[in-house]
């Protein structure tokens, strides 16, 4: 690699969609980002943003959100509309988009394209380059990420196809999570029965609790080696982690994004024979348990709202549905703050991301209120205050720090990209 080679293309490739940024890993700055929305479709949409100066290009949270949050900041996004066919025509559209800016996908400049995937097994637990041997392994974990892994993977083929020449690099969801201890990541199942069919527990978001437990111990003042975290990945997705000195000890999702915290659309936590009922006494298949479970629950499920801001309004205005969903909401986010205190023994810091993370205050509050006796608090003003700076909102004297820290995934699949393919450095773990 040339030693103009400083740029990285992070993609992150869903079932009909592509969001994507360009980084500068001189100085980690944002050259370009994007999403092109319902590929497939005569109403195929992309929007593209050069130099959004550090803000995402949709707006909204990784898990989902408002792709266009207008152009009243002056960033020039471009917009465009009309049938995108296939992940191939999407990616050459990405490409004219970033060449008109003069950052095109045959850039000399461009070291290396990063992709999320989100399923690595126990197989990838680092940033790994992308040959014949991971594409097939990518490919095997299909079975416990079916709506994940088959788009990733289209995504790195589509890159291949386009730039064959160039390293190409998966950086998984789950590898931040290897380090979990057996008795963490085992379900209490036949031993056999859950190796022969790879049954455990792997978690999500790992690119995200990666970068936050770090950036938490940055905003304390301390080594993350000295540091005990509980992460708590609030979006449309959500998960929690407990990360004792920079590794991962334990997390709420497990084989699929479907176990732990209420989510958007996802049920989290529930008694396993709720599906035995619901297909013996309901009559449901599999597949309509399915979409039951990861689609049609969580707060969706609860109220018919997955928005938070919007469930906010309706309980300030009254609502009944919109109240219990919002208590069992942050029901259980009190359970997990309290077990994972109990795992951890020591915290230093409790520490909110992503979209609701960052931005719904009553969520904080409500989250700790009451855990005073675990050394748990919020300050209502500085609770109050929006910025997307890393800030501690707890009392200056609380014994344990309450943070809000924007998680930045696009910047950790990028910094592990680079650091992979350029040569004498270290892979961030």
């Amino acid at each position: 690699m040339t030693s103009r080679a400083t740029r990285v293309l992070v993609l992150n490739s869903g079932s009909s969609s592509l969001k994507y940024q360009l980084l500068d890993m001189r100085d980690n700055a944002r050259l370009a980002a994007g999403l092109v929305e319902r590929i497939g479709e005569e109403t195929s949409r992309l929007v593209h943003t050069p130099r959004p100066d550090g803000g995402d290009a949709d707006g909204g949270d990784a898990d989902g959100g408002d792709a266009d949050g207008g152009d009243a900041d002056g960033s020039g996004k471009r917009e465009r509309t009309g049938p995108i066919a296939d992940h191939t025509e999407a990616l050459e559209a990405v490409s004219a988009e970033l060449a008109r800016d003069g950052l095109g996908l045959d850039s000399p400049e461009l070291a290396a394209i990063g992709h999320r995937v989100v399923h690595g097994g126990l197989k990838f637990t680092a940033p790994t380059v992308v040959d014949d041997a991971v594409l097939a392994e990518i490919e095997r974990l299909v079975p416990v990420a079916p709506l994940h892994n088959p788009a990733n993977l289209t995504g790195i083929r589509t890159a291949q196809r386009l730039r064959p020449d160039l390293p190409q690099v998966a950086v998984f969801d789950t590898a931040f999570h290897t380090t979990m201890p057996e008795h963490a990541a085992r379900y209490a199942i036949d031993v056999a029965t859950a190796d022969a069919h790879r049954i455990r527990r792997y978690g999500f978001h790992g690119t995200s609790h990666a970068y936050v437990s770090r950036k938490t111990a940055e905003l304390l003042g301390r080594e993350p080696a000295d540091v005990n975290v509980i992460v708590l990945h609030l979006g449309n997705g959500a998960s929690a982690s407990a990360v004792a000195g920079g590794r991962c000890v334990d997390t709420s999702m497990g084989l699929t994004p479907l176990e732990g915290l209420v989510m958007g659309t996802r049920s989290g936590d529930i008694d396993p024979a709720v599906t035995f009922h619901l297909k013996r006494v309901a009559g449901m298949s599999v597949d309509e348990i399915d979409e039951l479970l990861n689609k049609k629950s969580g707060l969706v499920g609860l109220c018919g709202d997955n928005d938070m801001r919007e469930i906010r309004r309706r309980v300030d205005a009254g609502d009944e549905r919109a109240r219990l969903a919002f208590d069992i909401y942050v029901h259980r986010l009190k359970k997990y703050i309290g077990a994972y205190t109990a795992v951890l023994g020591r915290v230093d810091a409790v520490v909110f991301t992503a979209g609701v993370g960052e931005n719904a205050a009553p969520v904080r509050e409500a989250a700790v209120a009451g855990l005073e006796t675990l050394g748990l608090a919020v300050d209502a003003g500085l609770n109050a205050v929006r910025s997307d700076k890393p800030r501690i909102i707890s009392p200056r004297d609380a014994r344990v720090a309450v943070a809000v820290v924007p998680t930045d995934e696009e910047l950790e699949i990028a910094q592990q990209t680079f650091a992979l393919v350029d040569e004498g450095r270290t892979v961030i773990a």
